[in-house]
């Protein structure tokens, strides 16, 4: 077989660059993509394979060779993914008829902890069944309680917040006449700010300005944050644990708030591109992103529904 041109000479190259602009990669990681390919492409030369012919066979066996040259076990992760995101692009033109890297893990590679997910309609549901249940005892705290939690919960399910963030929010964060929230960066996370909902704007204004007032009353407390426990002690821990019960108590399906963010930003990938994504979560790494991806996902929920199935 006649040999290939090395991938920069492939035809399809510019189109490739196009198509990682559009989906939103910065110019450092198409730059690092477009290397990762040429390495693999050289290697495709020697073996005399077409990289519009590789199979999953063939990613392996290059796999193999990268583990003969040393290279960690992350680093051949980060390969195969950005190998898999040409195959997508070729996928998409019709130029192959699978994808050579998809279903391929790297053993030696400790797997970032996923969830079943839940469509954005499931997410609307589990709002509303929260915000509308009925309280097993009454009484002014467990009401005005109530109504903190159904902020947070707002908060999670639509602007996809982590608890850390949630639990570090100001007042001053919330921007009422532009009808927005600013959430602050984090060790973990770049800040950013989101867009509040129609009804969130008028939940958060009575919040502020009614039951926000009578928690503080209630507890004594003199504080700039946002959102506040009832009782005399700080952890916020103790206000998600409340609302991981209530969310419980109406889908028994979930089992951590986790699940509601990985959720949240599994179903922003199926409708913007992976930069935006990106801002919209704080993530401060596109891999970090690349995680959520809707096919991982929908992996991993067949993997839960084989091995947890529902009684």
């Amino acid at each position: 077989m006649e040999k290939q041109q090395p991938l920069t000479d492939i035809h399809q190259s510019e189109h490739f660059e196009e198509y990682l602009q559009v989906n939103g990669f910065a110019a450092s990681s198409r730059t690092r993509i477009k290397n990762a390919l040429r390495l693999f492409a050289l290697w495709c030369d020697a073996q005399n394979i077409l990289v519009t012919e590789v199979s999953y066979n063939d990613v392996m066996a290059y796999v193999s060779t990268c583990r003969q040259r040393g290279n960690k076990a992350a680093s051949i992760q980060k390969k195969v993914i950005e190998l898999n995101h040409y195959y997508t692009f070729l996928l998409s033109i019709h130029e192959v008829q699978d994808n050579p890297c998809s279903n391929i893990e790297i053993k030696g590679v400790k797997r970032k902890t996923l969830y079943e997910t839940f469509t954005t309609e499931e997410l609307e549901t589990m709002y509303h069944a929260f915000a509308s249940m009925t309280l097993r005892t009454g009484g002014l705290g467990n009401n005005i309680a109530h109504k903190r939690n159904k902020i947070i919960v707002g908060l999670m399910i639509w602007q996809g917040l982590r608890t850390q963030e949630l639990s570090e929010m100001k007042v001053s964060d919330v921007q009422m006449q532009q009808g927005k929230i600013n959430v602050q960066g984090t060790l973990r996370t770049e800040g950013r700010e989101l867009k509040l909902e129609a009804f969130q704007l008028y939940d958060m204004m009575d919040y502020i300005n009614e039951t926000r007032k009578l928690i503080l009353a209630l507890s004594g407390k003199q504080t700039d944050r946002l959102f506040i426990s009832i009782g005399g002690g700080e952890n916020f821990g103790n206000i998600t644990q409340r609302i991981l019960e209530g969310v419980r108590s109406q889908d028994k399906r979930v089992k951590e708030i986790k699940q509601i963010r990985a959720s949240v930003i599994t179903n922003w990938l199926r409708v913007h591109n992976i930069r935006k994504v990106q801002q919209m979560a704080g993530h401060r790494y596109v891999s970090s992103t690349e995680s959520y991806q809707a096919n991982n996902m929908d992996d991993l929920k067949e993997d839960v529904n084989r091995y947890h199935p529902m009684n």
